[in-house]
């Protein structure tokens, strides 16, 4: 009885939930759009990080949504062909912005102002007792840049340091057994390594120095100064506020509501500040009405297979084969889309879910449906995999690129083991039984099967890129041994078409599908992307039973300050399958 009691009371519940959750989304997205002031100042918040994506989290619709890469470029797309926006103002601080991502923010920025509108930069500060490289990066695309007085310009150069786990696993006496193809596939140099070998370095250094050099060029345009001079002001920075303005960094300070008032001067009689989300919501996307149809389809996050959902162990998504795979079959089976615009943001993972993404990208082309690939921060080992055979790549000059390569192996914890009193004992039939059994070593048989799975991917990948760009395969192993690039260096050396942001990668798509210029397109999301109702009442009726795709909790988000370890473990495959996996890239965290 009391069961039956409970029972009735729980649907109930779920009836009053979903009653309310109703009333919330329709209080939340239903009505009347709003309208735009007819002298609106755009109001934008970089405070916070840009996801590539919208998320289906169920839950989010009672917390503040967050603006995605695509809704901040769209509305200064949108904006700047508006007669009625006059002017934009950025509050820019410490976000956690890729540098790819800063760099098409910037040339939204950039493109915006080119249409006789003005730009101001506003930061309480550009790094508080740390480093503020790229926001302040980002600030200079601006023709305005005003800092609070008590804050600083943390403009101090850049550095990209690796962790190495190899003594603690010594002292736990944990062995990893590890291999790669090549020497600069140096993800499992945190487990095999206690430094950076010397292709680890050379690697690394290569790719800081790139992104050193785009930052400086672009604070030198930017401020009206000399590469060299800039390269000073970098080594004797940071900088106080007094001292950011005497040098001209800065163009004055003031405090928040001493910019309001310059805002208002700027903006004229009658100028409101209206924030870019609903901005966006009332005067709607570029790209949104009529026209040919080109699909957008998203890849982000570590490759896994089956479907895309949220990643706990990154704080992000995870790119689902199944899904994505999915999404390419319903574009190229769709009659009225045109081509495909793929948006790829990944560290790579799983060999097996990157080449059945890779084989959607081949079909689409035979059906004369061009893939135009858009690269985001990072596009490296099953992210790039995924992406090498598009008609066309674009990615930022700082986009991390390549590591065409492969690795694997095992943890052996036998002596971890003893040292905590456990013992292990075992039957078995077959003589490579063992041969992923972390409480012994590769035989030397199952060592030698190891090392021909590890040839069989290598082949495989460098073979595809060869065919998919169209180079000579002595060039591609001469530039793949996973060894990491810059956009820039990857444009050069071929892996890429051109170097630019979605935009740009729209364009091309229109290009490469016959669409002329001057005709706009109807960009749609396939597969088309849930609501947060439309997603909770799928877990409800029980038709989602993905359990990797939760609603964040405040446990997950404690995960925020291990996150740069968990990553490392993570690319190792020791937390799951996650964002592991034998096309995973070496981790690049660098200082910002």
């Amino acid at each position: 009885m009391a069961k039956n009691g409970t029972r009735l009371f729980v649907g109930g519940g779920c009836a009053l939930v979903l009653l309310l959750f109703v009333a919330g989304v329709f209080l939340t997205f239903g009505g009347r759009k709003g309208t735009v002031p007819s002298r609106t100042i755009l109001e934008l918040n970089l405070e916070t990080s840009l996801p590539e994506m919208e998320s289906d989290d169920p839950f989010s619709v009672f917390s503040s949504q967050k603006l995605t890469l695509r809704d901040v470029v769209d509305a200064l797309e949108k904006g700047g062909d508006d007669p009625k926006v006059v002017g934009l103002v950025a509050r820019i601080g410490a976000a956690p912005i890729g540098l790819a991502q800063v760099q098409e923010v910037r040339d939204a920025v950039t493109a915006f102002r080119a249409k006789k509108k003005w730009a101001i930069a506003y930061s309480e500060t550009f790094g508080e007792f740390g480093p503020g490289n790229s926001s302040y990066y980002l600030a200079t695309a601006f023709d305005r840049v005003i800092l609070q007085p008590s804050g600083d310009v943390g403009l101090n150069g850049l550095v990209a340091e690796s962790v190495f786990l190899r003594g603690a696993l010594d002292k736990l006496g944990v062995r990893p057994e590890f291999d790669h193809r090549y020497e600069y596939k140096n993800a499992m140099n945190t487990f095999t390594e206690t430094k950076m070998t010397e292709p680890h370095r050379e690697a690394l250094g290569k790719v800081i120095g790139s992104f050193y050099d785009q930052i400086v060029s672009g604070i030198a345009q930017g401020r009206g100064k000399t590469p060299d001079e800039v390269k000073a002001l970098v080594d004797r920075g940071p900088f106080l506020g007094p001292e950011a303005l005497k040098e001209k960094l800065v163009d004055s300070l003031a405090y928040w509501d001493e910019a309001l008032d310059e805002l208002g001067r700027r903006g004229g009689s009658g100028a409101q500040r209206l924030a870019l989300g609903k901005y966006l919501k009332a005067a709607g996307r570029p790209h949104d009405g009529s026209g040919p149809t080109v699909a957008l389809i998203y890849g982000v996050g570590g490759v896994q297979r089956g479907k895309s959902s949220f990643n706990p162990v990154t704080g992000g998504q995870a790119m689902g084969s199944e899904t994505v795979a999915g999404a390419f079959r319903k574009a190229i089976d769709d009659p009225d889309v045109k081509a495909i615009l793929f948006r790829v943001s990944s560290p790579g993972g799983s060999y097996v879910a990157s080449d059945t993404i890779w084989r959607e990208t081949v079909r689409a082309k035979k059906a004369g449906k061009p893939v135009v690939v858009s690269m985001g921060d990072v596009a490296g080992s099953g992210g790039y995999f995924v992406a090498m055979a598009a008609s066309r790549i674009v990615a930022e000059p700082a986009t991390i690129t390549g590591s065409i390569g492969v690795l694997g192996g095992k943890m052996v914890t036998p002596a971890l083991w003893e040292k905590l009193g456990i013992t292990f004992d075992q039957v078995q039939e077959g003589a490579n039984a063992n041969m992923w059994n972390a409480s012994k070593d590769f035989s030397p048989a199952e060592w030698q099967r190891f090392q021909a799975w590890l040839d069989r991917v290598y082949v495989d990948f460098t073979s595809k890129v060869a065919e998919g760009r169209k180079l000579p395969k002595e060039r591609v192993l001469e530039i793949a041994k996973g060894r990491i690039w810059s956009g820039a260096d990857a444009k050069g050396l071929g892996l890429v078409d051109e170097l630019g942001g979605m935009r740009t990668a729209l364009a091309l798509a229109k290009k490469e599908a016959k669409i002329p210029a001057s005709q706009d397109v109807k960009l749609v999301v396939y597969p088309r992307q849930r609501t947060p109702f439309e997603t909770l009442a799928a877990k409800l009726a029980g038709e989602d039973d993905d359990s990797a795709d939760a609603a964040r909790t405040e446990s997950v988000r404690a995960l925020e300050t291990v996150r740069p370890i968990l990553k490392r473990l993570a690319a190792a495959g020791l937390l799951g399958d996650g964002e592991g996996g034998v096309l995973t890239m070496p981790d690049v965290e660098v200082g910002r």
